[in-house]
């Protein structure tokens, strides 16, 4: 009993933060009324039930304490505690990822990747083992990495993040030592995948990315704005390979199959086998090894001739992995498609027969149509018993309701109840779990789900069989996107066009808090839907509070504000301006660290034409949102500072303005533009100058930031970029200037000149800066320096995006958040 509990407390504590889904196949049925049929006895059903699924959690949690066991002693988990540096062979377990980029001065491409470690090689002693661990790598030579593959690698071990199942973390230094090359079956999927996206070359950038990540699960080249506008609206499904891809295979195996007259069993064996050869080149993600064993075991059921019950099915294929993968435990992931499915399996055909009960009646099992049969003469002898007066017109319901059918005066064609149907059971399955992973709902999920399913399976059959085809014929695989890139532009465009749906997210508590309420909201919601009064006051409070949340808040308080001159965009930590150039037009100054971020913020302006663009200087939190800024719109120009210090951030962003064919200009003091109300100096830095070195890392870069002054009728703002001491004091010595707002340089750090901000003379400074940052931005100095000269401080982390407008005849900053 000790061991059982002790075992159930190691599964505990390894689950947190994530609980895992733990189901047994207790073939619980459908319908209440088939259960009554099958089984005379409920109690003792119960009773089975609720052993069978102690069983299956007792199997489970040992299952988890031996891997523990396995995991917590040996020589790795004591070189890891440690943090020994060590010689090691590895063999690669799934594809290198390259992790995202979180903003800073640096842009390196670095990577996570399964691995097990096979051989330690320590003070010239070599130990073999097999457990596995968590590579964590830099460098562009990765990337071409593939499963099966082994390795030979230096690096430092470290322990692993608690909860996870592997031994150890492994830091490696520098270029691995490749020892032998990838399997013949990972060699073909490695080819199927790359020739997919060769394919895929032909298709407009964003969706060239998401073909791949649509049919088999490549993300590598998933355009980022599209990713967060796919999570956003709740489709971010559509690139996480799962069951639905595995039924087209599956089914297209057994329509193959049935045309060369393969017998059933064959036919079952042949589509088994497909699905694996897919889940090899899809990679055996959560949802892939979910909906994998799901589909062997309806194959099996299939190729014995015996009816499937999916619940059945789930609840097995969940037991398994568990037993067999107790990481999956901790997998949002895997949770997701398992309530998915079950909301399919469970809601969906009810909710099917409740929009559609025409077509259902047929569908009724013998004992319910005996069961309605009882009921209706009983209620005939009971009305033949009452007075004429008192007697129910046969016409009406209870309720007064025509009795035409079902009673409901409503009825949708079986194919629109089922559309609508799966996607909201699956988003209602799901919700939970999104509520514990990221504190959220999304309403908008249901409706931008059953926009896209037309076009989901052309674009998989078309994507697969593009990939098929493309190491033999690669002309024809290219052909073959073509119209398959028409069903992605459709997604894309429908995932654009749900984010910006008022309310197409709603914050909501995350954590157990938030699974609390929201299973309070919906115990209360349930018993007023069911009466009709109260749903009808319900349902008209609600349509009151959404008229006043879209009508009056916007006439209230719209962004961006009307006549806006310029805003600072909430881009994190780093900076991100447009400067007001005339209707839909807008001067970008620094692009922030996230493209996404500064999509976001330039599609709220209504601005899809950027005339100019300034880099100030080449560090990842004021370049990397490049590709948000280009992202479908027209740049006129771009200009750069002339001192090209780091100049590897330098030559990517040539490289990409090449390829687009946008000017790149290098602009000296003294040139000057003018758009719609905005009129821009450069002040610095100046050419003819030598670079300015400082105290701190990047500090050279920073001091080469270019200088913009920005005059509108009222007055006018500095955008200082990042200058540091010794660049502000020499231009002030160079070109005294005064402004009635300044941007403060380097988002507030301490390495600010006095006489500087004093001369500039700013009744107002804006900070762009993120939440929480490593580097103690603002510095309490700065700010407290601010203050004594007199400036109002305005920052991003606390306010949101900062709009600079006209007001009584001089300039004012209007913050969008409080």
């Amino acid at each position: 009993m000790s061991a059982a509990l002790g075992a159930s407390a190691v599964a505990w504590w390894t689950r947190t933060p994530a609980r895992p889904t733990t189901q047994c196949d207790t073939r619980l049925p459908f319908r209440w009324s088939a259960w009554r049929s099958r089984s005379p006895a409920p109690a003792t059903a119960w009773r089975n039930a609720t052993i069978a699924t102690l069983v299956c959690a007792a199997a489970t949690s040992a299952s988890v304490a031996f891997r523990v066991q396995a995991l917590t002693t040996g020589p790795t988990a004591e070189l890891a505690a440690r943090g020994s540096s060590i010689t090691a062979q590895i063999a690669l377990t799934d594809d290198p990822k390259r992790r995202p980029h979180r903003g800073g001065h640096f842009n390196q491409e670095s990577y996570v990747i399964p691995a097990t470690l096979k051989v330690i090689r320590l003070a010239g002693s070599r130990q073999a083992v097999n457990v596995p661990i968590t590579v964590f790598a830099s460098g562009r030579h990765w990337s071409a990495l593939l499963p099966s593959q082994h390795l030979e690698v230096t690096g430092r071990l470290a322990e692993p993040t608690p909860g996870d199942l592997v031994a150890a973390i492994l830091l490696v230094r520098g270029a691995p030592r490749v020892l032998t090359p990838p399997s013949q079956l990972q060699t073909v999927a490695g080819s199927l995948r790359s020739g997919l996206r060769a394919a895929a070359d032909t298709l407009p950038p964003d969706q060239r990315g998401l073909l791949p990540g649509l049919v088999v699960g490549d993300v590598s080249r998933m355009d980022p704005q599209v990713a967060s506008d796919l999570r956003e609206s709740g489709m971010n499904h559509l690139h996480a390979v799962s069951g639905a891809n595995l039924a087209i295979v599956a089914g297209a195996a057994l329509a193959i199959s049935r045309l060369v007259g393969l017998s059933l069993p064959m036919r079952a064996g042949f589509a088994a086998l497909a699905m694996l050869a897919f889940a090899v080149v899809a990679r055996p993600s959560p949802s892939v090894l979910r909906a994998l064993l799901m589909g062997l075991v309806a194959a099996v059921a299939l190729g014995t001739g015996r009816a499937r019950d999916g619940l059945a099915a789930l609840s097995a294929t969940v037991l398994l992995l568990m037993l067999f993968a107790p990481e999956l435990a901790r997998s949002y992931g895997f949770a997701l498609s398992v309530a998915a499915t079950a909301g399919i399996l469970i809601l969906a055909p009810r909710w099917r027969d409740h929009l559609s009960p025409t077509e259902n009646e047929g569908d009724e099992s013998e004992h319910e149509r005996e069961t309605k049969g009882e009921d209706r003469n009983q209620r005939q002898v009971h009305q033949r018993h009452q007075s004429p007066g008192h007697r129910q017109n046969p016409a009406q319901s209870r309720d007064g309701a025509p009795q035409g059918g079902s009673g409901r005066p409503y009825r949708l064609p079986r194919w629109m109840a089922e559309a609508v149907a799966v996607p909201a059971a699956a988003q209602v399955a799901v919700t939970p779990v999104l509520v514990l992973m990221s504190g959220q709902l999304t309403p908008v999920a249901v409706l931008a789900n059953l926009l896209v399913a037309p076009a989901v399976a052309p674009a998989t059959l078309l994507g697969f069989g593009a990939a098929l085809i493309a190491p033999l014929w690669p002309d024809a695989a290219s052909l073959l996107v073509i119209p398959a890139g028409y069903a992605v532009g459709w997604i894309i465009a429908v995932a654009r066009w749900a984010v910006n749906l008022p309310f197409a997210t709603v914050p909501w508590p995350s954590g157990l808090l938030g699974l609390g309420l929201l299973g309070l909201t919906v115990a209360i919601a349930i018993p007023i839907l069911r009466r009709r009064a109260w749903r009808v006051l319900a349902l008209t409070a609600a349509g009151a509070a959404l008229v006043a949340v879209l009508v009056v808040r916007p006439i209230t308080g719209p962004w961006p504000p009307k006549g806006w001159l310029m805003v600072m965009c909430d881009v994190g930590q780093g900076d991100g301006l447009v400067v007001a150039a005339g209707p839909g037009r807008g001067v970008v100054v620094d692009t922030g660290p996230d493209p996404i971020a500064m999509d976001r913020c330039l599609r709220s302006l209504g601005v899809d034409d950027v005339p100019l663009l300034v880099l100030t200087h080449p560090h990842a939190d004021h370049v990397d949102g490049l590709p948000g800024v280009l992202r479908n719109r027209r740049v006129g120009a771009v200009v750069v500072s002339p001192h090209q210090t780091g100049a590897g951030a330098a030559d990517r962003i040539s490289a990409t303005l090449a390829q687009r064919r946008i000017p790149e200009w290098v602009a000296g003091p003294g040139s000057r533009w003018r758009f719609g109300p905005s009129e821009l100096t450069v002040l610095a830095p100046d050419p003819a100058m030598s670079e300015m070195h400082g105290h701190g890392e990047g500090s050279e870069i920073n001091n080469s930031s270019v200088v913009l002054h920005v005059r509108w009728r009222p007055g006018s703002i500095l955008l200082s970029g990042d200058l540091e001491t010794e660049a502000q004091d020499d231009l002030l010595h160079r070109a005294g200037i005064r402004a009635d707002i300044l941007k403060t340089p380097h988002h507030g750090s301490n390495r600010q000149s006095p006489a500087f901000l004093s001369s500039v003379g700013a009744r107002a400074a804006l900070i762009s800066v993120g939440a929480d940052n490593d580097y103690g931005h603002p510095a309490p100095s700065t700010l407290a320096l601010l203050r004594r000269l007199g400036a109002a401080t305005y920052r991003t982390d606390q306010s949101g995006d900062l709009a600079v407008v006209e007001r009584d005849g001089g300039l004012a900053v209007v913050p969008r958040g409080p």
